[in-house]
């Protein structure tokens, strides 16, 4: 018995030091053409983004596409995004291997106030395709999604997981500096009224 109890901090020690130096990568990508790489050994990047044709099936001529810097053994595929409460499919992000990109679908319902709204989804999607739930309050969606090996956005080289962070409703910047305007007053009225007490 003493001997197990001397043994269990080892143990805990060796399994927390184990998951402590476990490697990661997380992409954030948006519909306005920002995107970020970094990673759990400290490298922190910007993902270059541009409108350019799609080369996946049914890809439309010209979609907000983020170069993903050839990751070794990407897996192609669609991930469809189902926006929360409504269950409809408005956002398609699709990986393409033969390029090392990602590629940013999102739905014009609002108007085209985005890079990546787009008249549609792809006309064609890759026979891989999953589904996943968007998360958030209904002006800034998005969808964390970690895949696993022959899932869309694998990266088979990668010497950890890679978890993509898809942000597919951006507040506008004028909606931005609006509510920044009102809780610059909110906090002036709240002031006043406390001096006036």
């Amino acid at each position: 018995m003493r001997k197990l109890l001397f043994l269990a901090p080892i143990l805990l020690s060796v399994t927390a030091l184990a998951h402590a130096d476990t490697f990661s990568i997380s992409i954030i990508v948006d519909e306005q053409g920002h995107g970020t790489l970094t990673n759990t050994a400290g490298f922190k990047g910007t993902l270059s983004s541009s409108l350019k044709a799609d080369p996946g099936p049914g890809g439309l001529p010209s979609v907000l596409t983020y170069d993903l810097l050839n990751p070794p053994g990407l897996v192609s595929g669609d991930v469809l995004m189902r926006e929360p409460g409504s269950g409809f499919i408005l956002d398609v992000v699709r990986f393409n291997s033969s390029n090392g990109s990602l590629v940013f679908y999102s739905d014009n319902i609002d108007g085209f106030d985005s890079l990546a709204d787009t008249f549609g989804p792809p006309s064609q999607l890759y026979a891989n395709m999953i589904t996943i739930n968007e998360i958030g309050p209904e002006s800034n969606n998005f969808a964390i999604y970690t895949p696993i090996a022959g899932q869309p956005g694998f990266v088979a080289g990668a010497a950890g997981p890679v978890t993509y962070t898809l942000i597919s409703d951006v507040p506008e910047p004028t909606s931005l500096a609006l509510l920044g305007t009102g809780l610059i007053g909110a906090v002036g009225v709240v002031r006043c009224r406390f001096r006036m007490e």
